[in-house]
């Protein structure tokens, strides 16, 4: 089950990467509906790897790599010329890697009960 979760997660990844550079995003029409995925997204792939692995040093980098991840996909953006680069972009996926991780935290003890 562990190799499926990992599996998964990076599924997740790959999506992430995708919507981040296909030319036709997705639009949920509400205004700043972007930012909402750029959150969403990035708090559940942190929610779902902070699921698979628990310690802190680990989870850390996870973060580090999805705030990274984050930051790289709008700089590619700016070079492909149909995506626009925005740093609140970068904001709010920063912001869902926090509110995944916190939200992991907090339903810790329900999902991994000792």
């Amino acid at each position: 089950m562990r190799a499926l979760g990992i599996a998964l997660g990076w599924a997740i990844v790959v999506t992430i990467i995708w919507l981040s550079v296909t030319p036709a995003p997705i639009n949920i029409g509400v205004k700043a509906g972007d930012k909402l995925g750029h959150l969403a997204a990035y708090g559940w792939v942190m929610f779902w790897f902070a699921q698979i692995y628990h310690r802190r040093a680990t989870r850390l980098s996870y973060a580090g790599a999805f705030v990274a991840m984050g930051i790289a996909l709008e700089f590619v953006q700016l070079g492909l010329g149909y995506r626009t680069f925005e740093v609140m972009d970068m904001v709010a996926d920063v912001l869902g890697v926090i509110s995944g991780w916190g939200i992991a935290i907090l339903l810790d003890p329900v999902l991994r009960p000792r």
